[in-house]
């Protein structure tokens, strides 16, 4: 076979790039927190997700149904999952794809609400907060959005999404969608999935490639109350198969804790917090 040289020098290119990277990667936990799990929790089950799964963003669970939102960058697609919480079975699959818009992002129920971000791959773009039936899963609305967002907590007529690696937040009160405020994030994390509980914002991220956090922040003051360190979720193995938290993928009912650190196939890890 003729071996073609502008092919066979960036496929080596590529190669030298992957190296570097890997050599650079830490093989294990960073040094400020070398724990695994997640600090003042106890893991308490798992659940089996029966279903094709892609890359996991955002959970929401009730006491029969679980919500997973997950994104098919090979085919810039986006979808919303829905299984039983009873046995992890896949009851249906719809997709979210809107144009250019393909990434779901963390996703909050209020109400018969479900509401998820579906937003351009890349920071300062564009995105829509989609508004679906929880039983149904028909569109309820949209409201368009002048950048990514990633997450989004949602708590009677407020929403509350983050944009590229959450930086800032955007406030929506639904009774007026048009005026927008912008909030600075009090936390380094970059959160990925944010929910409303009472009167704070519990917001799970990446801190490194290593280590994250569950911070607890009050609403509206925006004061960082609470934080717990997190490193990797179940046996670490890999390709994505558990592995450290992100915080995709993550949603608390009480003081449990949930959370899906891996692609599909995936798990439903649920944790006790400790008080």
């Amino acid at each position: 076979m003729t071996r073609n040289p502008l092919k066979f020098g960036a496929t080596a290119l590529l190669l030298v790039l992957w190296s570097l990277s890997v050599a650079a990667a830490p093989d294990r936990p960073d040094a400020d927190w070398a724990g695994s799990g997640i600090e003042n929790a106890r893991l308490q089950g798992t659940l089996k997700l029966d279903g094709e799964v892609f890359h996991v963003q955002g959970l929401e669970l009730d006491a029969r149904r679980i919500w997973l939102t997950s994104v098919d960058q090979a085919n810039r697609k986006g979808y919303l999952h829905l299984f039983d919480r009873t046995s992890g079975k896949l009851l249906r699959r719809i997709e979210l794809t809107d144009g250019a818009r393909y990434h779901p992002g963390g996703i909050s129920r209020s109400g018969r609400s479900l509401w998820i971000p579906v937003a351009e791959m890349r920071p300062d773009s564009s995105a829509v907060l989609i508004e679906l039936d929880a039983d149904s899963l028909r569109l309820s609305r949209k409201i368009r959005v002048a950048d990514h967002l990633g997450c989004v907590a949602a708590s009677g007529h407020i929403l509350v999404a983050g944009n590229w690696d959450s930086r800032m937040f955007y406030v929506i009160d639904l009774a007026a969608p048009g005026r927008v405020r912008k909030l600075a994030n009090p936390s380094p994390t970059h959160h990925q999935d944010i929910k409303f509980v009472g009167d704070q914002l519990v917001a799970a991220g990446n801190l490194s490639l290593w280590s994250g956090t569950v911070d607890w922040i009050d609403w509206p003051s925006m004061r960082l109350r609470r934080t717990l360190r997190a490193g990797a979720i179940g046996p670490v193995r890999p390709f994505g198969r558990g592995g450290p938290l992100t915080g995709e993928g993550m949603t608390i009912d009480g003081r449990d804790l949930y959370v899906v650190p891996e692609d599909g196939p995936s798990r439903l890890f649920r944790y006790r917090l400790d008080v």
